[in-house]
Formats: structure tokens, sequence, C-alpha cells
């Protein structure tokens, strides 16, 4: 999720605006200054002067309100109450590295497929799907049209997310899906891979070559998408993505930085060792260490890999269950 610090006002400038508020079941829409008719006429205007069709308004605008329960969400996002270990545990249990097993034979020929065009190892797609959408299963109860009007009219992050919503619009106007299919979480992340608006815009693939880009339904087209968003990512598929380690004895908790990398034999030299008291590879990589709770909590070696998948989701918890379940999906 992408975060954005709002900027400070004056009081007198703060005085001077006036707010409203709509709440509904603990859940609170704010906007500056207009109601939510006014602010979606006013977006109409601009949408329309970025080149997206009336037609094409008028389908994803019939009926649209603010969605309360969208704003609670954003407000009380339990992901991050969790700790690692819970996180870990619901989000890669036995049943899902299972699952993935069974998904990464039975679209075993597809995966290949996709993966020798990209670049990418056919486990760390099903990793994604995995971990995104529970292989597809669960690709969010909201309209995306009306949860990013909400944001968008919402004050916290509209800036963001009337952005967001254009782009959702383009999507439609392209054809590429139906406002009433275009489904996706809360926060607006579309399909069986869960992209925002725009890295759907920059990065899906009609891999079927049917004229649409189907994030929803066409697995062709996922395991492309997510693929081409990987390799133009920086994905090296010569590489891994980390490793579980143990760290020695007074290990120097400022060495574990993303912004620190040193040769594996460097850290090995420093007594970092694989999780089952191993030595590390002799392979020629730098990598770093990192933390997922601080000093003295797990500790990964990571090598590129784990950034680029940082660049999907900004999260720590979120690359190491991605590679953990590539791992262990292909039987580590």
């Amino acid at each position: 999720m992408v975060r954005v610090a709002r900027r400070g006002m004056t009081m007198g400038l703060a005085a001077a605006i006036s707010v409203v508020v709509i709440a509904i079941g603990g859940g609170e829409v704010r906007a500056e200054s207009q109601p939510f008719s006014q602010w979606l006429d006013d977006f109409r205007r601009d949408a329309l002067g970025q080149g997206i069709r009336q037609v094409t308004l008028d389908a994803a605008f019939e009926g649209v309100q603010p969605i309360p329960r969208v704003i609670e969400l954003d407000r009380r996002q339990p992901e991050f109450t969790l700790t690692f270990q819970q996180y870990m545990e619901r989000v890669v249990p036995v049943t899902r590295v299972e699952k993935g097993r069974r998904m990464l034979a039975e679209n075993r020929a597809l995966l290949d497929e996709v993966g020798r065009k990209y670049g990418i190892e056919p486990r760390f797609l099903v990793a994604f799907w995995g971990v995104e959408t529970d292989f597809g299963r669960v690709k969010g109860g909201f309209q995306v049209v009306p949860a990013l009007a909400t944001l968008a009219y919402d004050g916290r992050r509209s800036s963001y997310f009337r952005t967001e919503l254009v782009n959702a619009l383009k999507i439609l106007d392209q054809g590429h899906v139906k406002p009433v299919d275009m489904m996706g979480s809360w926060a607006g992340a579309m399909g069986q891979c869960q992209f925002m608006p725009s890295s759907f815009l920059n990065f899906a693939v009609d891999h079927d070559g049917d004229g649409r880009k189907d994030l929803w339904d066409n697995k062709a087209d996922v395991f492309a998408s997510a693929a081409n968003y990987l390799t133009r990512s920086g994905w090296k598929n010569d590489q891994t993505w980390g490793r579980p380690v143990q760290l020695p004895d007074g290990f120097d908790p400022a060495l574990a930085s993303l912004k620190i990398r040193k040769s594996l034999g460097e850290w090995s030299k420093l007594g970092v060792r694989r999780a089952d008291g191993g030595t590390l590879p002799a392979r020629d990589l730098t990598a770093a260490v990192v933390f997922t709770e601080g000093a003295g909590s797990a500790a990964f070696l990571v090598y590129d890999n784990f950034e680029t998948i940082l660049k999907w989701n900004r999260s720590t918890f979120f690359a190491v269950a991605v590679g953990s379940l590539a791992d262990r999906i292909k039987g580590g």
C-alpha cells in the first residue's frame, strides 16, 4: 500500500475550509469543501478532458456513492498489527503450500511457456498468485470504480487515488473489462495478481491474443502480466530471492540493511550461516541481511530479486512470504 504524507495546514486555512463528512456504520468519508455529487461532476469533466469517453463515464459511475466500509478498512489495516510469525502462519500455511504444488502441476505447460518467455521460474509466479489471491480464489469483493471514487473523494490520500481512478477508467475505455466485472480489493487492486490500475496499464499482457487483457478470468494473461512486471522490474532468473540464516553471537545489527551489501564470502567470514548451520553458497553474489522485526528477530540473507519483490509490495513480510512459498512449493 502506498503511504502519502498529508501536508501541513495553518490554523487560519484549516478554519476557512469546510469539511463534508458522511458517516455510516462507523466509517467516515471526508472531503474538503464540496458534497460527493459536486465532486463527481467536477471529476467527470476532468476525465472527459483526459480523453475518457462519455459512454464509459456513464457506465462506470451509474449509481456510484461513497462506500464507508472502504474507509473503515483504509483506517484499520490488520496486516500492520500481525507479528511475523502470525503473518507467515496466515499467508504461507501448509494447506497453501500443498495447493501451490497442485496449481503448479495443473498449469505446468502454460507456466513453463510464460516462464521461458519472460525468464521467471514458474514456482515464483505460482507463489505471487498464491499470496495475492489464494490462486485466484479471493480476488476482492469491491467494484473498483466505486472503491477508488470513495478514496479519491476522501481527504486522506485523494491525489493518489484520483490518479488510480482515472487509470481504471482508461482500462474500461480500452474494453478490457466491464465496470460490473472490474472487481478488486477495497483499495482498487484488481484481478488474480492484484494489480493497481497503474500497474495494469504499465504491465498487463494479452498473452493469448484475444484482444483483451483479462486479469480476472484468463490465467494466460494473469501469469504473463505478473511475469512481465517482474522482468521489467529487474528480476534475475539465475538467482533465487534469499534464504533464512543464522547470525553469530555479537553480530552488529547495524549491518542488517538493504543498503549494506557484501559478497557471500564476506558474510561467511562474519559468521553468517545457513539456517541449518551449513556454510553459505560459494557463488559470486552480493547480498544483504534483513531482520523481519528489528534486531534479534528472524534474519534473512537476500539477493537482488528480494528487492524486485519489494517493488511489487513494499513489505518485508510480503517479500519473505512470496520467497518462502516459492521455496516450499519446490520442496525446500
